[in-house]
């Protein structure tokens, strides 16, 4: 199947499209949200979010006894906000630090939700089977009122991050200087986190508890990559959240027996490596390069400032000597000697090699600057 063909096959199949159009969204509100996550160091906090919704899945089954999946999302974004308060409580009131406190809840929820699932699948009634999709995800259950749903939600976050934004990025980067201000920062950070724990709940239909985590801090990771500027981020995580949500979804369907959920992840996961290894600024294999070259200018001018050295010691900058005299020196190359001479900073006649008058002031600014740092 050629890229057209899928393209019209997304157009015309109703449940492709569906999915395509959920996990797409899903991905760019997730990967908007994720931003602030990553960047406030609280990387755990959607993984903890995510486990902490299952118990509220399972006791929303036990008190209806129907799996309509806007109740159970209901359940799940009233555990995951308790789970959330739980957090900031601990913080707050004890001398706990954030990552133990993360730790707690999500293996607290997470236990008592297995618990729970444990039980109902006990129960006669067969009428549960079919909820540990929340705990992997199935996608091939959206329907579109949940497109409209994280359309909806997705709407009301943009508009949030547009009409909050200057106490966002105030509280984002110095919480002491939002405070002086007179911004409330408690109310604004309660607002940016309620709107992650709604963004991951949406997404437990479709990734599962155990992935969703993945989905908040892929996108966002790889953003990190590639700019210093927040509004930028938010905008390259929303991208490459959508982007994951489609080739997973992509991959899964023109593949047998590939669940969409993992696939996204992975999908995700190679934007954050690709990121890693190619970004211009922060990325591996540049960062390598860069290392490469300064190595190369230093080994350069230490040669230059040895060969400085030696001519200063004559009145004629331009008198000869012999290459000999620069086996002294253990950064020499033959390359490193081709390199000043391509740049006009020495000539070579023979075995024998002489300073020229830009090499010389080059080899004296160098000094003189080493001077001044020693000082």
């Amino acid at each position: 199947m050629d890229l057209l063909e899928y393209i019209e096959l997304v157009i015309n199949d109703y449940t492709l499209r569906t999915i395509t159009l959920g996990t797409a969204i899903l991905g760019a509100v997730t990967g908007m949200l994720g931003s602030f996550a990553v960047l406030r160091k609280q990387s755990l906090l959607g993984d903890a979010i995510s486990h902490a919704a299952l118990p509220g899945i399972a006791l929303a089954f036990l008190l209806t006894g129907a799996k309509e999946s806007n109740t159970l999302l209901l359940g799940a974004l009233i555990s995951g906000l308790i789970g959330t308060f739980w957090i900031r409580g601990i913080i707050t009131k004890t001398h706990l630090k954030s990552d133990t406190a993360l730790g707690l809840i999500l293996s607290l929820f997470f236990g008592f939700g297995i618990l729970l699932l444990t039980f109902i699948q006990k129960q006669p009634n067969a009428n549960q089977a079919g909820l540990d999709k929340y705990l992997f995800g199935q996608a091939a259950t959206l329907v579109e009122s949940d497109v409209w749903l994280m359309a909806i939600v997705t709407g009301l976050c943009l508009i949030v991050l547009l009409l909050f934004w200057k106490e966002f990025k105030i509280l984002l980067f110095d919480k002491d200087y939002a405070n002086t201000l007179g911004f409330n920062t408690k109310t604004i950070d309660i607002l940016i986190t309620s709107f992650i724990v709604l963004a991951i709940v949406l997404g437990l239909q479709t990734v599962g508890v155990v992935l969703m985590s993945a989905m908040l801090l892929a996108p966002a990771a790889a953003a990190r990559q590639w700019t210093n500027s927040l509004s930028m981020m938010v905008f390259l995580a929303a991208l490459f959240g959508a982007f994951s949500g489609v080739f997973g979804t992509a991959i899964s369907a023109t593949q047998n027996n590939l669940s969409t959920g993992p696939v996204i992840v992975i999908v995700a996961s190679v934007f954050v490596i690709f990121s890693f290894i190619f970004s211009p600024n922060r990325g591996l294999l540049f960062r390598q390069i860069r290392f490469i070259k300064n190595r190369r200018d230093l080994e350069l001018h230490k040669t230059l400032s040895f060969m400085f050295n030696i001519a200063k010691t004559h009145e004629n900058i331009s008198h000869p000597h012999t290459i000999k005299i620069l086996n002294n020196f253990q950064g020499y190359t033959k390359g490193t000697l081709k390199k000043l001479v391509d740049k006009n900073y020495v000539t070579l006649n023979g075995n024998m090699w002489s300073l020229t008058q830009e090499g010389f002031e080059t080899a004296s600014n160098l000094y003189n600057q080493q001077l001044k740092k020693d000082e």
